[in-house]
């Protein structure tokens, strides 16, 4: 047993207009830092219509497909390798699901973009056009998990996962985010049709030490509480302190931290079932020494 790496050179070809915060380089970066571990390495598969389609309807689908090149909206805009590269990131995620609960390996990474967790029912937004960590949870229902937990620490709240798993009383959806910040969502009352959603917002400025409070006195427990047959994790690192788009303080190590947490979680539960997808981190450097971390604590416990 041990680490998948998930990715695809398609995600490269994702390009998106100069000076954007989602960029080429972003992936490079992480691949980089990754360079010399030893991960069980894969190329993502493009995903079929009918993993896009557990989350999102056909209309929205054909939408995308015929957009073509230029912008979706002011922040989120497709080139000619767009689809192909979102198609990798959701086939990623299929693939990764598929290896972790087939018992081929421990836990995995999909290192993709674009990402996912702003990619709500029929609306792309926020770089993202669909959401791969929540079809990742809906792919594992349908073939043989019973419950699903999803754990987002990106900076920015998963708006898109929560509208696509609100009425899905078997995922579990915890959240940890900047409020305000965009996209103004995620206010703790924000509950789910079967009670499945916590939202915990952090204040600007908080660092890691606040993190781990919120996880230590709710989202563990509420994870706990679902006893998941797989936990996923949406993995922006945008909360790193150098990061240039939100205002948290967090280093490398608490995002280690809640790795190893989260994985005592998938130890008690799951037999230690995890996978993790990347979301945002914009400055490179933050962003690679996050992933790394987070990637190194998969692997420790991944043996």
């Amino acid at each position: 047993m041990t680490t998948a790496l998930i990715t695809h050179e398609d995600c490269l070809g994702h390009i998106t207009p100069a000076g954007h915060p989602e960029r080429v380089e972003r992936l490079g970066a992480v691949l980089d830092a990754l360079a010399d571990f030893d991960l069980v390495r894969k190329d993502a598969p493009l995903a079929d219509d009918a993993h896009i389609l557990l989350a999102h309807p056909q209309s929205y689908l054909d939408r995308i497909k015929s957009h073509g090149e230029g912008p979706l909206d002011a922040d989120t805009h497709m080139s000619a390798g767009s689809l192909a590269a979102a198609y990798r990131g959701v086939g990623a995620n299929i693939k990764a699901v598929d290896m972790v609960m087939g018992g081929k390996v421990k836990n995995a990474f999909c290192a993709i973009r674009p990402p996912g967790h702003h990619a709500e029912r029929e609306t792309a937004m926020g770089f993202c056009l669909f959401g791969n960590v929540a079809i990742a949870a809906k792919h594992a229902l349908a073939n043989g998990a019973n419950r699903v937990a999803i754990m987002d620490f990106d900076v920015h709240h998963g708006n898109g996962t929560q509208d696509l798993v609100w009425d899905d009383e078997n995922i579990f959806f915890a959240s940890t985010h900047q409020m305000p910040l965009y996209p103004g969502t995620g206010a703790p009352h924000e509950r789910g049709a079967h009670d499945n959603i916590l939202n915990v917002p952090l204040k600007p400025m908080s660092d890691g030490a606040a993190f781990r409070h919120a996880m230590e006195t709710q989202v563990l427990s509420f994870i706990d509480t679902a006893k998941p047959d797989l936990i996923l994790i949406s993995a922006g690192f945008d909360a790193h302190r150098l990061d240039p788009l939100a205002n948290l303080n967090w280093e490398a190590e608490d995002f280690a931290w809640a790795t190893a947490q989260l994985c005592d979680l998938a130890d008690q539960h799951c037999d230690g079932r995890v996978v993790s997808t990347l979301e945002g981190g914009y400055d490179l450097e933050g962003l690679a020494t996050s992933a790394a971390a987070h990637v190194k604590t998969l692997m420790e416990r991944g043996i």
